[in-house]
């Protein structure tokens, strides 16, 4: 049964997993959008075709800008704000139904995620705590300007918790882990430009390397075996590349 509930994605060649995330909200709303950046591997065609969706095509300028457009333009006052490798439970769909009937309590709410990484769940590596503001009053929140880890600005919001969770399937594959940290590498350069006056060993070795030993030791990494050293390695790895990236640029710009 469709319900007084709004429902965006913002994709960008995503043929491989939306489909699944699709399913898990199928018949839940009438106004269920998805904002693609003119993908070029057929998830356009894909959503074309498919019964229940709204596609909108529109330029990428950025990851907040492009949620604060679709989210302005939403049909009802709760929005669902979904990436396309999120699976929404069973649990969690019930948990908003129930919200969706019940006075407000709060103006947006926290949503867990178990994240899955080489065909395996993750359960620590630093994203055992991992939770997102997904569903939230459309009147009252708005994305920050960040080009990395762009999340809902909360100052003056009720922000409550729900017990339900999302499936989080981050990475297709570890050629995918790479192509997306260097991506946000080259993002986060622009976010940490301002504070980084100049670029030194202390931005290329020891942050790296304390970046590590976070996940891999005090975050318990090894407790989730090969798989957490690789996620370990590779977010130390985009901490090395957001500053070279930032240095490599200055040096192109003459600063």
């Amino acid at each position: 049964m469709s319900r007084p509930l709004s429902i965006i994605y913002t994709t960008f060649n995503e043929i491989d997993i939306i489909g699944r995330s699709l399913d898990a909200v199928a018949g839940w709303s009438d106004d269920l959008t998805v904002v693609d950046s003119f993908s070029t591997d057929g998830t356009a065609e894909y959503l074309a075709g498919r019964d229940g969706v709204h596609l909108v095509q529109r330029a990428y300028r950025g990851p907040a800008e492009q949620k604060n457009w679709a989210i302005a333009r939403a049909a009802h006052p709760w929005v669902l704000l979904l990436d396309a490798d999120e699976i929404v439970t069973p649990a969690l769909r019930a948990e908003i139904d129930g919200l969706l009937e019940a006075p407000e309590a709060a103006d947006a709410y926290w949503i867990g995620r178990d994240n899955h990484f080489m065909g395996r769940r993750i359960y620590h590596s630093g994203w055992a705590g991992d939770k997102v503001v997904r569903f939230f009053h459309r009147d009252r929140a708005r994305y920050d300007a960040k080009q990395v880890h762009e999340e809902i600005v909360r100052d003056g919001l009720r922000v409550g918790r729900l017990r339900g969770r999302l499936l989080h399937y981050t990475f297709k594959d570890l050629d995918h882990f790479l192509d997306k940290t260097r991506r946000y590498a080259r993002w986060s350069a622009q976010d940490h430009a301002d504070r980084t006056p100049r670029v030194g060993l202390y931005h290329l070795l020891v942050k790296p390397v304390y970046r590590f030993c976070k996940h891999y030791l005090f975050q318990g990494g090894f407790r989730d075996g090969r798989e957490g050293l690789v996620i370990s390695g590779v977010l130390a790895y985009g901490v090395f590349l957001r500053y070279a990236y930032l240095m490599a640029e200055r040096r192109k710009s003459g600063q």
